[in-house]
């Protein structure tokens, strides 16, 4: 679940109409540069932002919070939550597949999300809502190889 409204690093927005949907992206990429993401790093969370800002204002009645904040272990990521108390999604696994859409859309959105960040979580309960917990890591990952220039 997401860290306690104490957090001093969490930011928290709310979707309660398309409009909403490019502040969440630039507040999500400027998140994500205050906390030393790459631009491209910062770019792909603000795209899974967007998508998720999206399905909350779409197919919910009410819309949703998204929540970012920094997570850390052993390096820095941002993990961005989005949580919704609308219909859920009935079918999770067809709702992963590339093409599949609800709405119209290309059916590229959730799949997309999930390709971009290094984790992906979705839990839906049909009739009660859907949380999508993503995480970005910060920084680059080398191997040794890589690091000293050897393939």
């Amino acid at each position: 679940m997401p860290h306690s409204e104490t957090d001093p690093s969490e930011l928290r927005l709310y979707v309660r109409r398309e409009a909403d949907v490019p502040h969440v992206v630039a507040q999500a990429r400027s998140y994500c540069a205050q906390h030393g993401a790459s631009p491209v790093q910062a770019a792909q969370v603000a795209t899974v932002a967007s998508e998720l800002a999206n399905n909350l204002w779409m197919h919910t009645l009410r819309g949703g919070e998204l929540r970012l904040r920094l997570r850390r272990s052993d390096r820095v990521g941002v993990e961005l939550w989005s949580m919704d108390d609308g219909p859920g999604i009935a079918d999770v696994k067809l709702a992963m597949q590339e093409g599949y859409s609800t709405a119209g859309g290309l059916g590229c959105g959730l799949p997309g999300a999930q390709r971009l960040m290094d984790e992906f979580e979705l839990q839906s309960v049909p009739g009660q809502g859907t949380q999508v917990r993503t995480l970005k890591w910060l920084g680059a990952r080398f191997s040794s190889a890589s690091r000293t220039g050897r393939a």
